[in-house]
């Protein structure tokens, strides 16, 4: 698989770059929102997406396929320049750990100094689960997405660690990919939860539902 057009980072301007990972099955408005959040709120040059090729925490479920996950983010971020959909973790094979992904890029742009990786608090909350995440925690900066009211806080072996993390504030939009699969499989309109674009490719393709 090729990369996006890769104009937003690796190439002109030295600046900050976030990373954004997840299984994106699908990718919907608050994945979007995120992303969009994190461009404005850390000053970012660009943000890679990065669909995971075999998310190892996703275990127990059957995922859309490589392909089809790849294909949705990018009709999600169709028309924002700063935004790169990187297939690094789907070309490699094996499970898709950050820190392997990490390691490859910032070998590939070493002229790049300010790493940041995006995730929720949930995330956040559960990191000591990742695979050598201590060494995560050297190389970037984590940008931790809270609601209004809701506190960024890490497992006590976490905490433990010295690292840097900044918050994101978020605003409140309750979607997820379990409630989008959900409503396809009971023949609902989701168009209002993952866009047009994404909307249409599922349509067409018949994924998570038989309708």
């Amino acid at each position: 698989m090729a990369l996006s057009p890769d104009t937003a980072t690796g190439t002109g301007t030295a600046g900050p770059v976030g990373l954004f990972g997840g299984s994106f099955d699908p990718p919907h408005l608050a994945h979007l929102s995120l992303a969009r959040t994190a461009l404005q709120q850390l000053g970012l040059a660009g943000l890679r997406w990065l669909p995971a090729g075999q998310p190892w925490q996703k275990k127990g479920r059957t995922l859309a396929s490589p392909a089809h996950r790849l294909a949705m983010v990018q009709a999600l971020v169709a028309g924002e320049p700063r935004f790169v959909v990187d297939t690094t973790e789907l070309d490699r094979p094996g499970p898709s750990y950050m820190i392997d992904t990490v390691e490859a890029l910032q070998l590939r742009f070493p002229e790049r100094r300010e790493w940041f990786l995006v995730i929720g608090q949930d995330q956040y909350a559960r990191l000591a689960s990742w695979h050598r995440w201590q060494e995560l925690l050297k190389r970037l900066t984590l940008a931790v997405a809270a609601r209004a009211g809701q506190a960024v806080s890490a497992a006590p072996e976490v905490a433990a660690v010295a690292h840097r993390v900044v918050r994101l504030d978020m605003p409140a939009l309750e979607i997820s990919s379990t409630l989008v699969r959900g409503q396809c499989q009971r023949g609902e309109d989701i168009t209002p939860m993952v866009g047009d674009g994404v909307a249409r490719y599922i349509a067409q393709h018949r994924l998570y539902s038989e309708h």
